[in-house]
């Protein structure tokens, strides 16, 4: 019931051991990680200019390798999709030249990051990934992906450490290489995560601070459901094109600063579709904040409404919940102990996020096993750690 979360040198040791299978007996130099994450409040709001509330999750991708002579790079991965390579051989092209996505899909975070790398250029390498982020859970796998191998470039060719920088230009392979038109959140958790903390983070200024998240009492129950709809992909990029129009029909840059009076003002300047989703936006951004004041108070059952009313909200005027997480959020509130559940991540599958008392955990794992539809799998988190380097001898 409870999927157990490997620990980092479970990991560390899968990616040493794959990595001498795959070369011929040869050692890796170098280790790395960086975590997934999980947003507690704050869903859509950071492509929108807004804040986001996520905290770095336990759950981690490791890279293993060494620098090789030449621009010959390999890549292996543990993580891959059952359909796609689990290896990429290619050379690296000359300083200044573009280094073209293709297959495996995977292999196009890699290859923005390298273009996108803000240290010297980069040699040839040979590298292992192990990751205990699942895929497509909407616990930014992508990003974690991403962080960990501008991490492991870090200890090949150093750059000047600015880590800010370091997570846009993680966010910038994401555009370019994989072509997903994500905010800032996931790559900057991944980078900036501190134990014991969520991070707020103003996707405007890059500006942001630590909330503490370390009360033994309390716990973050992360729910997979198990499920993937294939809508993500047509869906995610229309949700930021309605949130344009919004913004152009307000007069702004984006929907950050607007108020839902003047939305209502402008009302007949949209459709009803769009003025929807930017009143999701506009009410999450001051959710997220409401929410930040809560938790800094202790309090929590306040903090559990905010996340209720922002799931009722992604489901309702952003349109990106589905049934099964529906069945989860609604489930998880029955139970004695619970402050509140919501959607995580992009939405139409993928997790639900529920804080509650840490007396509470086993029981509401029991009653949601019986109430879903389908067969979820739980990660008891904390609040983890950012991106980092590691020693073998963990």
């Amino acid at each position: 019931m409870d999927s157990s979360i490997p620990a980092v040198a479970d990991l560390l040791a899968e990616a040493r051991f794959r990595f001498g299978q795959e070369f011929g007996g040869d050692a890796p130099q170098v280790a790395v990680c960086a975590p997934g994450r999980v947003n507690l409040i704050g869903e859509h709001t950071d492509y929108n200019q807004g804040f986001v509330l996520p905290m770095a999750l336990p759950l981690v991708t490791v890279v293993v390798g060494k620098q090789m002579p030449g621009l010959d790079v390999a890549v292996v991965t543990a993580t891959a999709d059952a359909d796609e390579p689990r290896r990429v051989d290619f050379v690296l092209p000359p300083p200044g030249a573009p280094l073209s996505p293709g297959a495996p899909r995977w292999a196009n975070y890699v290859k923005g990051v390298i273009q996108h790398y803000r240290g010297p250029p980069v040699q040839g390498f040979r590298a292992v990934v192990v990751s205990s982020v699942p895929l497509g859970g909407g616990l930014s796998s992508s990003a974690s992906l991403e962080v960990a191998f501008y991490t492991f470039l870090q200890q090949l060719h150093p750059d000047d450490g600015d880590l800010v920088s370091k997570a846009v230009a993680c966010q910038q392979a994401e555009h370019s290489h994989a072509g997903v038109p994500c905010g800032i959140m996931d790559q900057f958790v991944s980078v900036l995560g501190r134990a014991g903390h969520a991070l707020l983070i103003d996707c405007r200024s890059l500006e942001f601070s630590a909330v503490p998240l370390s009360d033994p009492a309390l716990v973050v129950l992360v729910t997979d459901s198990n499920v993937k709809h294939s809508l993500t992909g047509s869906e995610y990029p229309a949700r930021r094109r309605q949130c344009q129009e919004a913004a152009s029909a307000l007069g702004r840059d984006s929907l950050r600063g607007a108020s839902v009076e003047e939305l209502q003002e402008a009302r007949s300047r949209m459709d009803d579709v769009t003025f929807r989703r930017a009143r999701h936006v506009v009410e999450e951004i001051r959710r997220t904040l409401d929410g930040v004041e809560a938790l800094q108070r202790r309090d929590y059952r306040r903090f559990g409404q905010l996340m209720v009313q922002s799931h009722e909200s992604l489901r309702d005027l952003y349109q990106v919940s589905c049934s099964e997480l529906d069945q989860l959020v609604s489930a998880a509130m029955e139970v004695e102990g619970v402050y509140g559940s919501r959607m995580t991540g992009g939405g139409f599958g993928g997790c639900t996020v529920t804080l509650l008392e840490a007396s509470a955990v086993q029981r509401t794992m029991l009653h949601l096993q019986e109430r879903y539809s389908g067969t979820p799998t739980f990660y008891v988190t904390t609040a983890s750690e950012g991106a980092r380097a590691l020693t073998f001898d963990l």
